[in-house]
Parts: C-alpha cells; sequence; structure tokens
C-alpha cells in the first residue's frame, strides 16, 4: 500500500474506531504527546543526544499505550497489524496526519457529542 493509499484507507474508516468518549479524550491528549515525542527523538538522535532519545522514545511508547487502552473500550477494535512495517506505518500516518485531520475536520468533535458528551458552548455562541 502506497502512503496515499494508506491516508485513504485510514481516514475512510477512522470515525468507526474513534466513538468512545474515553478514546477520544486519551487520543486529544496522546497524540500531542506522541508528536512531542517524535520531534524530540529526531532532534536528540540528530545531536546525539541519547539521554534526550530515550526520553523521546518513553513519549511515544507512553502515548501509544494510552491510546491503545483507549481502543479498547471501541466497540469495533481497530484492524490487526499485518507486520512491523505495518505497524510503524500505519501509527505514524495516524499520529501526523489522520488524528489531525479527524480534529481540524471538526470529526473528533462530533464524535464526542455523539458520545454523549456535550462541550461547552463556543464564545461566539453563548447569547
Amino acid at each position: 500500500m502506497t502512503p496515499i493509499e494508506l491516508m485513504r484507507w485510514q481516514w475512510t474508516g477512522y470515525s468507526r474506531y474513534h466513538r468512545s468518549r474515553a478514546n477520544l479524550l486519551l487520543h486529544i491528549g496522546a497524540v500531542p504527546v506522541f508528536l512531542a515525542g517524535n520531534l524530540l527523538l529526531v532532534a536528540a538522535l540528530a545531536r546525539a543526544e541519547w539521554s534526550w532519545a530515550v526520553a523521546g522514545l518513553v513519549a511515544m511508547l507512553a502515548a501509544l499505550i494510552a491510546q491503545g487502552r483507549g481502543h479498547r473500550r471501541e466497540a469495533t477494535p481497530p484492524e490487526p497489524f499485518s507486520g512491523p512495517l505495518n505497524a510503524v506505518a500505519r501509527l505514524l500516518v495516524e499520529q501526523w496526519v489522520t488524528f489531525p485531520r479527524f480534529v481540524l475536520s471538526g470529526g473528533w468533535q462530533r464524535a464526542l457529542r455523539q458520545a454523549g458528551t456535550p462541550l461547552p458552548p463556543l464564545p461566539e455562541d453563548a447569547s
């Protein structure tokens, strides 16, 4: 599967695997931690700062563990990985592309509302 095909495939079913309130809330906190850890890891490796590289890896792993626990609460579990490369590709695309797109498109907020959790009104909605 090419990267474009992977992005398309992941996006097509994304909302089906992200309906649980707990999972949605875990993702909104854990994905930024993963991204920060990923950036820290790359920067640390470029500078040969091994302790910072380990810190980046720990942040990434903690974020993935939290998201995995969130997925256990879903009625529809995610598709299993077909191998190590598939796992790495899917996780990176989800963290860097699909979840941010889900948030920016309003999908995360819609899913949270459909999960029965009303969000406070935005300032412009308050009358």
